[in-house]
């Protein structure tokens, strides 16, 4: 089943983090305060960087926050896609590989 509106992993990151202050979690985590405080406000994503250290500092798995990023970048994507798309098909693919 899809989420159709995602929620940003900043956050759900605000709520696990809630009794620590953004400082403390950004030298625990070995980043910048002014990288964290993106993610937590939304103004910034979860590499997969941040999503190691994430994992590592608060026991989820490997890939948890980085999946939930592009979960949400692929909602705001879907949400704003406008452009026209023409498909190509299958056949003209192949030839072109053999030429």
């Amino acid at each position: 089943m899809e989420m159709h509106s995602p929620a940003h992993p900043g956050a759900v990151l605000k709520e696990w983090l809630a009794d620590i202050s953004v400082t403390a979690a950004a030298e625990r985590l070995g980043v910048s305060r002014l990288s964290l405080s993106k993610v937590l406000n939304e103004n910034g994503g979860i590499s997969p960087d941040m999503d190691l250290r994430l994992s590592k500092a608060l026991g989820t798995s490997q890939g948890f926050w980085y999946r939930m990023q592009a979960q949400w970048d692929m909602a705001q994507a879907k949400r704003r896609f406008k452009a026209k798309v023409k498909p190509i098909p299958r056949a003209e693919l192949q030839s072109e590989t053999t030429t």
